[in-house]
């Protein structure tokens, strides 16, 4: 029995560079996942033209339209429910994600980072990692748990320090991996489900 079709929702809040990495993975005949809906917190988000122009559903939840996280997660939580949804992927979603949302969605969310984790967790990963005189850093795709950067890795792409390195040098080496490791990360969950179901 071949890998079972996963239906994803991707948010966003920019360009979605991991997005159309993710969109064009999906066109592969071979590939276990179609995106069912993009969504972005920011309504001008140049990944919602991105995504409309391939045919995919596009949403807005402005989180600023809302008094509360609470209200802007649930707000989210019924625009996700109102498709076809097996797994979340945070493709530069620049909110951070309440437990009460996570909850909800157990083990269907998943986010890149770009540093190795358990190390460099949170922001300016390429700064830090420059400034501390690592030869080597890279990305991780990892499920998404209350606490930041914390999840379960799912795929890790290693990425040489050169010594003339600036953050944005870096950062463009680590993007192109990342756009490697996010499908590699959502067919290696497809294949574990399509196993539990065989099972």
């Amino acid at each position: 029995m071949g890998a079972i079709m996963l239906d994803l929702a991707i948010f966003i809040s920019g360009r979605g560079s991991n997005m159309s990495a993710i969109i064009d993975a999906c066109k592969n005949s071979g590939f276990p996942a179609r995106v069912s809906v993009v969504i972005s917190n920011k309504p001008d988000a140049k990944g919602l033209e991105i995504a409309a122009a391939e045919g995919i559903p596009t949403q807005v939840v402005d989180h600023k339209l809302y008094s509360s996280k609470p209200e802007f997660e649930e707000a989210l939580h019924e625009v996700v429910s109102a498709y076809s949804v097996d797994l979340i992927c945070l493709a530069g979603f620049m909110r951070i994600l309440g437990v009460g949302f996570i909850q909800k969605w157990p083990d269907q969310i998943i986010n890149i980072h770009p540093s190795l984790l358990p190390e460099y967790k949170g922001l300016h990963t390429h700064q830090r990692v420059i400034e501390d005189g690592k030869d080597k850093t890279g990305c991780t795709v990892h499920y998404v748990v209350p606490e930041v950067d914390a999840g379960q890795t799912l795929v890790q792409k290693v990425v040489s320090v050169l010594p003339d390195d600036t953050e944005e040098t870096l950062g463009a080496r680590v993007l192109e991996q990342e756009h490697e490791a996010y499908p590699e990360a959502i067919d290696l969950i497809a294949q574990k489900l399509s196993k539990r179901v065989a099972g």
